[in-house]
């Protein structure tokens, strides 16, 4: 007999949101620290529910627990985007072109651009792009591959708000949004999931160019 997990007590879960915001907003940067006794006189909690959201930020890869350092952002380098972008190479063009075959509807692909093009900063931006990828995959029809793609998710969007930091690309992946959209729409499978491939390859050629080097951004 399967057993369901646990649902995540509501106090792990506010303080879980609130780190991984501050982490994928920029608010929190790569290598901080993150000390649980002041994590929990900032949110007005013990410290179990910031312990317990650490390892949960922990499992998705956002942050690193380490015996003698203790808890630290990811850091982020060309290879370790190369290797989540991989990932996301592999599955979601293959996703997306499920999505159109399966004509499943892309309306909250279309609010997440909106969302995106209406943003008041980087912050919200980078949220509404990050919608808009998994509205993509998510009607595909496979859950186990929809599964694999949210389990590099926040490390994606880990990616992208280091890269955004150093050099704002997003006027130019707003328009390669569009433009796969526009695909996608017209029911062109072959053709909105060869443009989510450049789109993927294109962005980890200009934020990491030294591709395997290494070295800490």
């Amino acid at each position: 007999m399967a057993f369901a997990p646990s649902p995540i007590p509501s106090r792990t879960q506010y303080v879980l949101e609130a780190i991984k915001h501050a982490i994928l907003t920029g608010r929190l940067l790569p290598g901080q620290a993150l000390v649980e006794t002041d994590l929990a006189a900032q949110f007005g909690v013990s410290k179990t529910p910031v312990r317990e959201a650490l390892k949960t930020l922990a499992g998705t890869g956002l942050v690193v627990m380490n015996q003698y350092k203790g808890v630290t952002v990811r850091m982020v380098d060309a290879t370790m985007a190369r290797e989540v972008y991989d990932v996301r190479l592999l599955l979601e063009p293959e996703a997306l072109r499920r999505t159109v075959r399966g004509r499943a509807s892309l309306d909250a692909a279309q609010e997440a651009l909106v969302q995106a093009e209406t943003a008041s900063d980087k912050a919200e931006r980078s949220l509404a792009n990050r919608d808009f990828h998994r509205a993509l995959y998510l009607p595909c029809g496979n859950p186990l591959l929809c599964r694999m793609l949210d389990q590099v998710r926040d490390q994606a969007a880990l990616v992208s708000a280091v890269a955004w930091a150093a050099e704002p690309t997003w006027q130019r992946e707003a328009a390669e949004h569009q433009q796969i959209l526009r695909l996608a729409l017209a029911g062109d499978a072959e053709g909105s999931a060869r443009a989510l491939h450049e789109h993927i390859t294109s962005f980890v050629a200009r934020a990491f160019p030294e591709a395997d080097g290494g070295e800490d951004i």
